[in-house]
């Protein structure tokens, strides 16, 4: 046991003494975190951002000018009118995402159109083709905005009782009506007295001197959306914190990196025949690889636990979940780290092709597991796919100690995968080693 604590020892110490290593290993996904934390609503204190959309105003119509109104009112926007190639310019460089265009004539076309009894009018959107997400939520809000303005002008206001007197006229004018002619004519017929009964009550308005405005009957939405957040501590009074998932990912794909430098220094130590004196001295294979398993598994739990900290005590990330079950988790993760090492150790044929190979293997692991981007964004069939993905099981795990807040018996599905995965890596990387000591 002696010389499996000396060699663990000497690990470390090669470790904590190589400064520069260990600031990088420490400070750089603690940088990346909060960026990538930031940017997806940090602790939850931060303002939505707003989509910064392009209007081009070339209708002078009221219908057009209550859209533009609207529009500007609204929460989720922010509004920059522009002339048209202005608009194209900016979108087209990836400045805007999209550009909303109010062409001439499209308040009085669309008003007419209302009730579908004439030609619809384009209503044209610039977009960016990057940005097709954007595209369809300006689309819903749009469509908010253009439903109500034209409705409140087509049932209260000047333009609509012009509308339909006109069409009544028409009506009124022709020798036969169909049957779908007669029902028009009755629905306009009602239409008018309400119209005529809501200037009514607005000359009663006027006569009152009322201080309120009086709203413009229109079709506006029948109900208001209430949205909560829903975790397993909800009843607590909790909110989202983006920290906790990016530091997650981070401490996921740094962890892995400190893997390739413990597989590369074996293969280095081989390279420089370091590792033949090692054999040559009372130390057994099995002694020199578990003793590098575990220097590397205690460092991998070290840099979690620093990394927790400071997610913790900086980022004012909680454990909302289970203490034990985090602990379980970062525990399995470290062996698992140690038994990837071993496996690139195992296989690999010089330092230099077994970095890059390893490097990339590792990118595509932690991209996969869902610490760069949510899995959700994946095709269906590349999320089925992750579950046989280590990483997918380390990230999922801490979220579910972390932010989600579930209990223990959540962590003990991603402890027994991970477990799983440093049993078949550990298991392959000794097979490796024995058999080409056989060979010698």
């Amino acid at each position: 046991m002696i010389p499996l604590f000396a060699l663990i020892r000497k690990d470390i110490i090669l470790f904590l003494h190589d400064k520069r290593a260990l600031v990088l290993t420490l400070l750089m996904p603690i940088l990346l975190a909060a960026f990538f934390g930031y940017l997806t609503g940090g602790s939850g204190k931060k303002d939505a951002a707003k989509i910064e959309i392009a209007l081009v105003q070339s209708d002078q119509h009221v219908i057009s000018h209550k859209i533009s109104a609207g529009l500007k009112a609204d929460t989720s926007l922010q509004i920059q009118e522009l002339s048209l190639e202005q608009a194209q310019e900016l979108v087209r460089k990836g400045k805007l995402a999209v550009a909303i265009v109010l062409p001439a004539g499209f308040g009085e076309a669309a008003g007419a159109a209302f009730f579908g009894t004439n030609e619809k009018p384009d209503l044209p959107l610039y977009f960016d083709p990057s940005q097709s997400t954007v595209l369809a939520m300006v689309k819903g809000i749009l469509t908010q905005h253009v439903m109500q303005s034209v409705s409140a002008e087509m049932f209260s206001g000047s333009g609509g009782t012009n509308m339909v007197a006109d069409s009544l006229a028409k009506l009124e004018a022709m020798p036969a009506l169909s049957s779908e002619q007669k029902e028009l004519k009755t629905f306009l017929g009602s239409l008018q007295q309400f119209q005529q009964h809501q200037r009514g009550d607005d000359r009663k308005v006027e006569a009152t001197a009322t201080k309120e405005p009086q709203k413009e009957a229109g079709l506006t939405m029948p109900f208001h959306t209430k949205e909560e957040a829903l975790n397993a501590k909800s009843g607590i009074a909790s909110t989202y914190n983006g920290y906790a998932h990016s530091f997650a990912g981070m401490t996921v794909q740094f962890i892995l990196f400190l893997a390739i430098d413990a597989g590369i220094g074996v293969l280095q130590s081989r390279k420089q025949g370091l590792w033949n004196r090692l054999l040559a001295a009372p130390i057994g294979m099995n002694t020199l690889i578990i003793a590098r398993a575990l220097s590397c598994a205690l460092i991998a739990l070290f840099v979690s636990c620093v990394l927790c900290a400071v997610a913790i005590l900086v980022f004012q990330v909680e454990i909302l979940g289970s203490v034990p079950g985090l602990i379980g988790i970062a525990i399995s993760f470290a062996l698992m780290t140690a038994s990837f090492g071993l496996l690139i150790a195992a296989f690999g044929k010089t330092p230099e092709a077994a970095r890059g190979i390893a490097t990339f293997a590792t990118l595509v692991l932690v991209m996969l597991g869902g610490a760069w981007m949510p899995s959700f964004l994946f095709p269906q069939w590349l999320q089925d796919m992750t579950m046989f993905i280590p990483t997918r099981w380390a990230v999922d795990g801490f979220d579910a100690m972390t932010w989600r807040g579930l209990g223990i018996e959540a962590a003990l599905p991603s402890m027994a995968a991970l477990l799983g995965f440093t049993a078949i890596f550990g298991t392959l990387a000794l097979w490796r080693f024995g058999r080409e000591q056989a060979a010698k």
